[in-house]
Order: C-alpha cells, then sequence, then structure tokens
C-alpha cells in the first residue's frame, strides 16, 4: 500500500475531504453576500473591509466544518454507515467477498492529497517571492537625498505615522513599493524623485505612507496565507484582488486627501503608468491597466457602482452550486418505496418482534422475509413465521435441537462481549456483523500497535465460505482508535 492510500484511508483524510467539499457552496454564499454589499456601496474603506471579512469567513466556515466532521462521535464522517459487503443468510445465496461501490464517500479523501499538494506547491512559491523581495532591500539600491528622506519625516508626522522609515532608490523595481512590517522601506524607482514634480513625488509617498499606517504590508501576508490554503475556491480569487483593488483605492484616498489635488496625484499615477510600460507593448496600458482604472475613479467619482459585481458573484455560486450537487448526484441513492410501507408496519409493530427483526436476526434475514414479517398482521402469525423461520435453518429438523438457532445467538453473545465499543454494541461493529454473519474466521492476524502507517488492524481469513471459490480475507482498521475497526473498502478477496 503506497503512502498516498495510508493517507486517504485515515480519518483526517475524510474529515478534510468533506471540508473541502463544503467550502465550495459556503464560499459561493459569502461571495454572493459580499458582491451585494459591492454593489450597495462605493466608498472602498467599506468594501476593503468587506472583503477581509468574506475571506476570514470562508476560513472559518472550513475550520468549523472540519471541527464537525472530524470524528468524534463517528456519524459525520461516513456517509453510510452500513458495512461494504453485501448481507449472508446463511445459505451462501451472496458473495461475501462482494463489495460495493463507495461512491462519494469513497472519492471524498481523494480530495486531500491533491490539496496537500496545492498548498504545498503555493506556499512553496510564496516563500520563494518573499526570499526574492527581501534581496531588494539590499540590491541595486542607493539611499534618497537628505531632502526627500526630511520630506518623508514631515509626510510621516503629519499621518501619524511612528515608525522609523527608510527611503531607497532601487533599479530593480518598475514602481514604489513597500518592504516590511516592523522596519518598513520605501523604494523608489531611480531617476523618479528627480523625474516628477515635487508634489508629484509627495503625493505618492503619501500613497506609500498610507500603506505603513493601515498595516497592509501584514494583512497582505495574512491573505497570502488565505489564498493557499484554499486556493482552489474561485471566489477566493476573486475576493482577494476586490482586496487589492480597495487596498490601494483606500490609499489612493488618503494622499489625494493630504495633497488636496487629485488631478495631480492623477497625473502621477499616469507618469508611472507610462514609466512602467515604456519598454513594453505601450497599448496595454491603454486598454485599461490597474493604474489606469485609479486614474479614472480619481478623476470620475461619480462613476457608477459597477453591475457587474452582482453578476459574477451569480456566476460564482451558482457555478460551485452546481459542481457540489453534481458530485452529490454521482452516485444518487436507490430509491425505495418500501420504506415507508416499512415504517408504518414498525409503528403497529410490538417491541419483542421488532427487536427480533432489528436486532436478533438483521444480519440473516433476507429482504423478503423481512417484507413478509411487517406485514403480519397479528402475533399468532408473527409467533409462527419465527417459528418457520428458525426451522428453515435447522440442519436436522427432526431433533429437539436447533443448532442453527443455538450457534447464532452464541456469536451475537460473543460479538457484544469481544466488539462491543463505547457507543455501540458488539453486533452492531463491522467485526460483530462479519462474525455473526460469517462465523469464527480460520485465522486472525492482529495488530494493536498499527503497521507501517501506525493504525491498528486485523485481518481475518476464512479459507471456505459458502458461495465463494477458494479463501477470503478481509482487513479491519481502526483509524480513530476507538476500538471500533472498520473494513476496509474494496479489499479483495485473495
Amino acid at each position: 500500500m503506497s503512502l498516498i492510500e495510508v493517507l486517504v484511508h485515515t480519518s483526517l483524510a475524510e474529515g478534510l475531504g468533506w471540508s473541502l467539499l463544503h467550502s465550495l457552496w459556503e464560499g459561493a454564499l459569502v461571495a454572493a453576500v459580499l458582491a451585494a454589499v459591492l454593489w450597495a456601496t462605493k466608498s472602498p474603506r467599506i468594501r476593503y473591509v468587506a472583503s477581509c471579512l468574506a475571506m476570514l469567513a470562508i476560513l472559518c466556515g472550513f475550520a468549523l466544518t472540519m471541527i464537525h466532521v472530524m470524528p468524534g462521535d463517528g456519524q459525520h464522517v461516513r456517509a453510510v454507515e452500513t458495512l461494504p459487503y453485501s448481507t449472508w443468510d446463511g445459505r451462501g445465496s451472496a458473495d461475501a467477498s462482494d463489495i460495493s461501490n463507495p461512491g462519494l464517500a469513497g472519492i471524498v479523501p481523494w480530495l486531500t492529497p491533491f490539496w496537500m499538494l496545492g498548498v504545498s506547491l503555493l506556499y512553496l512559491s510564496h516563500v520563494a517571492g518573499w526570499f526574492s523581495v527581501c534581496r531588494l532591500r539590499h540590491r541595486g539600491v542607493c539611499y534618497a537625498p537628505d531632502r526627500w528622506q526630511q520630506t518623508l519625516s514631515r509626510l510621516s508626522a503629519q499621518l501619524r505615522v511612528s515608525r522609523p522609515i527608510r527611503l531607497l532608490e532601487s533599479c530593480l523595481t518598475e514602481a514604489p513599493v513597500v518592504l516590511g512590517h516592523f522596519r518598513p522601506v520605501i523604494l523608489m524607482p531611480v531617476g523618479l524623485l528627480a523625474g516628477l514634480p515635487v508634489a508629484q513625488v509627495e503625493a505618492i509617498l503619501l500613497h506609500e505612507l498610507a500603506h505603513i499606517r493601515r498595516y497592509d504590508y501584514l494583512v497582505n501576508l495574512l491573505q497570502r496565507s488565505v489564498e493557499g490554503l484554499l486556493f482552489y475556491h474561485p471566489a477566493i480569487w476573486w475576493i482577494t484582488r476586490v482586496i487589492r483593488t480597495e487596498r490601494e483605492n483606500c490609499c489612493d484616498d488618503v494622499a489625494v486627501a493630504m495633497s488636496g489635488d487629485a488631478h495631480e496625484y492623477a497625473v502621477a499615477l499616469a507618469t508611472l503608468e507610462q514609466n512602467r510600460w515604456s519598454s513594453r507593448e505601450p497599448a496595454v496600458a491603454v486598454t485599461g491597466g490597474n493604474l489606469v482604472k485609479r486614474i479614472r475613479r480619481l478623476l470620475h467619482r461619480e462613476g457608477p457602482a459597477g453591475s457587474w459585481v452582482p453578476i459574477l458573484a451569480a456566476t460564482i455560486l451558482f457555478a460551485t452550486t452546481a459542481a457540489v450537487l453534481a458530485a452529490w448526484q454521482s452516485n444518487p441513492p436507490q430509491p425505495n418505496p418500501a420504506g415507508v410501507q416499512r415504517r408504518a408496519a414498525e409503528i403497529a409493530l410490538e417491541s419483542p418482534y421488532l427487536k427480533w427483526l432489528d436486532e436478533d436476526v438483521v444480519h440473516i434475514i433476507s429482504k423478503e422475509e423481512s417484507t413478509a414479517f411487517l406485514k403480519l398482521p397479528t402475533n399468532e402469525e408473527r409467533e409462527e413465521f419465527i417459528q418457520q423461520f428458525w426451522l428453515r435453518r435447522d440442519p436436522t429438523p427432526k431433533t429437539a435441537a436447533n443448532e442453527f438457532r443455538e450457534e447464532h445467538y452464541r456469536r451475537i453473545t460473543y460479538a457484544n462481549a469481544r466488539y462491543a465499543t463505547s457507543h455501540k454494541s458488539g453486533w452492531m461493529t463491522n467485526r460483530g456483523r462479519m462474525y455473526v454473519q460469517l462465523g469464527p474466521p480460520d485465522l486472525v492476524e492482529a495488530w494493536p500497535s498499527g503497521g507501517v502507517d501506525g493504525i491498528p488492524f486485523e485481518t481475518w481469513i476464512y479459507r471456505s465460505v459458502k458461495g465463494t471459490k477458494g479463501s477470503q480475507s478481509f482487513v479491519f482498521k481502526d483509524t480513530r482508535r476507538t476500538g471500533d475497526y472498520q473494513l476496509v473498502p474494496n479489499k479483495k478477496a485473495r
């Protein structure tokens, strides 16, 4: 068994898989709410805070869902609690080694290794980018002239930024950028300080100081961490784009409010865009880069909030919801019209007979016999049915003793004594059901301390089972370490 298969068969893989699947519709719902907020307001501060809260809500929803579905009470992780082999009625009519298709419950754990691979690759990319950014502090830089250092100190005092900030000129950057949170540095492209009017340079410095005052560098690190964890969700990528856009808009507003000249600041942004793309295709900026949108917003504040926002959010909502529903319906449950009739019959059935049906013989009675028993109207007919039920299975009907019935109840007693857990009777467990149906195995290989993966397991080997050819082996694993060993799905006979 490979390392990935070992991981997939753990409870952690199941819990993470279900959490990833549920986060699709949870994130889509949050994105729809955020879209309504963005459509209702044009304030960049409100839009920025709402976007950050939306991302936090998706992360919290993912965490709470994982806590909810992780094994504890044993009822949330498994979609189907029934054993993955068909019922054997004691007459060899079913193949005990036939393991049914686990459906969605079997696919979901496989989401975990792919998610872990994606998170690892993204985080490695982020770390590499962080080291690259750190090198910008020391490579190709020089101190800005003293008069600009003094100007930066004056502007910092106006914005009430108390941390010491260094102003450097860099030949490796195309636009002004802030590095660091505790010891911030502002990098200006070489020649920008000398090539722009003083008012425009001050407006640009005010913008970068606004980033420092708002702790944007630290928030951006946290934002990229969440992006790495939830990289698979389209709503996350949309929300992060909104956060970055509104972050720049907030700082633009601070720069305009402090400088008092929106037109001069817009001209400075246009100059930055021209310098940035001077050696590349000039049409890129003209057709609407990020700086161009910011310039339009500064000069045309009466513009609408943007009708594309709710449309995009609705698209994300419908797409993710459709994906979840499609996955859920990939293995739809078979209709059971007899279920209603059974529940109606159980209401009229007295408790001793219901206990006999659902506990004593639940592992050996056929569906036809169970249906016929539920249709009986009187207790006399039920007593007669029970008598005939055991008589049909008696290997020596002419003797007073019914060896099959005695052996059956002996197996139940042994299963209750040997395989019971804190929340289940022994006959209800996977091993108990196997023992009641097939009897004691010919060989049991028990590893209570666990194998290579550290998970306790047992292998049961039957040399002969009615209705099958050759020996049959079944593997049970205690992945939750509660003593309730689960039959490993799709374990073929050897």
